[in-house]
């Protein structure tokens, strides 16, 4: 772990601190230059703006540039340590909107006081960009944030740990799902967890079908219940008519596990619990609920899925969110709404079931990957992401018009 360690430092600080800079993307090499990239040749576009908004997306770089911003309240599985030290995961979201989806991305760390301050802030500068990617803002402060944004801002707005989780998760859910036999409406789903990712995973899986009254949804005091008087709006959604209180309550006969809380909270007794043929979905990072290992040592009909990268079927968001906001961006979407978001799930969970590249395959470090129990969701590094998730979710844009520009016909990401 210190050599990790050690390597992570190194990589964020050479060749020079950080992981994004800006490059010029037109010529600059002669007075000529930059007597029409600056005065007095600017001058030209910025009436034409001036007279014509729109053409904003014309002239500047607006309608490829992504914000992700924090104000550092729940910073990975860190906790709350503030903007400045969140600074390095922003960077590496910019990186990422960079490298698999082409756009180019700024983070940006708000100090505030409250709620309101941040929202005003974000709106006030919203203008500048094509869209804005919330990250690591703690629950319930970020639902309502997202919402107050979402109304005040003609861009999309997306918090990606809510609805990139969720996708991502639902994805590979519907595929697990599949797989065991099971019927999404049938499932019985235990989520241990009930802040922003967990909610958010559990509302779209109830888009797909899964159905609220089957979902048991636990946070540090048990399971969420309808005669609990201590639960904020946004658990009272899935507070549960139950005499049920405890993990070991709930789990016997469950089908699936949905884990978005801490580690090792899952133990091998739980998962003997549970219905034939279940899945369990660990994503608990670096940590998860339950070790595959552990889980494997008493069943052998399950299937398991992590956050991790070194184990098989890892739940990363970076299945979507660059391509989620590729889609949006290339048909100037005012918003990223529900049918978007199915869309890229359905996209996503297509792409597991087609014949792997041997790109991917050898980006992977394995031989051969084919649609199963422990391949259910594509490789980050699938060339293919880009097209099929992009271009669902600029398809379901113009069908549900949001998009402000008509997608061409042979519209490719």
């Amino acid at each position: 772990m210190s050599d990790l360690r050690q390597q992570a430092l190194d990589y964020h600080a050479f060749p020079k601190p950080g992981k994004i800079s800006v490059e010029i993307t037109t010529s600059a090499e002669t007075a000529h230059d930059l007597s029409l990239a600056y005065s007095p040749g600017v001058a030209e576009p910025v009436r034409e703006i001036a007279s014509n908004p729109d053409d904003v997306y014309k002239y500047t770089g607006k309608g490829n540039l992504v914000a992700v911003i924090t104000n550092g309240s729940a910073v990975l599985g860190l906790g709350n340590l503030g903007p400045l030290a969140s600074k390095p995961v922003m960077e590496g979201k910019a990186l990422l909107f960079k490298r698999f989806a082409g756009l180019d991305s700024i983070d940006i760390e708000v100090k505030h006081r409250t709620a309101d301050e941040f929202v005003n802030t974000v709106a006030n500068i919203a203008d500048t960009f094509g869209g804005i990617n919330l990250e690591d803002i703690k629950a319930p402060e970020c639902f309502e944030i997202e919402k107050a944004l979402k109304q005040r801002c003609s861009i999309p707005v997306f918090h990606d740990d809510q609805h990139g989780t969720a996708i991502v998760t639902a994805a590979g859910m519907i595929n697990a799902l599949d797989i065991q036999g099971k019927k999404i409406e049938q499932a019985k789903i235990v989520c241990m967890g009930a802040g922003a990712a967990a909610i958010a995973c559990m509302e779209l899986l109830i888009k797909c079908g899964a159905l609220r009254e089957k979902i048991y949804m636990l946070d540090r005091k048990g399971v969420i219940h309808t005669r609990r008087d201590d639960i904020n709006e946004y658990k009272r959604c899935f507070a549960n008519n139950t005499d049920q209180r405890t993990l070991q309550d709930v789990i016997t006969g469950a089908d699936v596990f949905v884990g978005v809380s801490g580690p090792d909270v899952l133990s091998a007794q739980d998962v003997k619990l549970m219905a034939p043929n279940p899945i369990i979905f660990a994503c608990s990072n670096p940590d998860p609920e339950i070790k595959p290992e552990a889980a494997h040592s008493v069943r052998d009909d399950l299937i398991i899925a992590t956050g991790r990268s070194d184990y098989p079927n890892q739940v990363n968001n970076v299945l979507c969110f660059p391509f989620i906001f590729r889609g949006a961006l290339d048909v100037r979407a005012t918003e990223i709404n529900d049918a978007m978001k199915v869309a890229a799930v359905h996209a996503i969970r297509e792409i597991a079931k087609l014949p792997v590249p041997e790109s991917v395959l050898k980006a992977s470090g394995v031989e051969s990957l084919t649609f199963g129990k422990g391949y259910i969701i594509p490789k980050p590094m699938d060339p293919r992401l880009l097209k099929h998730v992009a271009g669902a979710v600029a398809r379901a844009a113009a069908a549900t018009g949001v998009a402000q520009i008509e997608l061409p016909d042979n519209y490719t990401a």
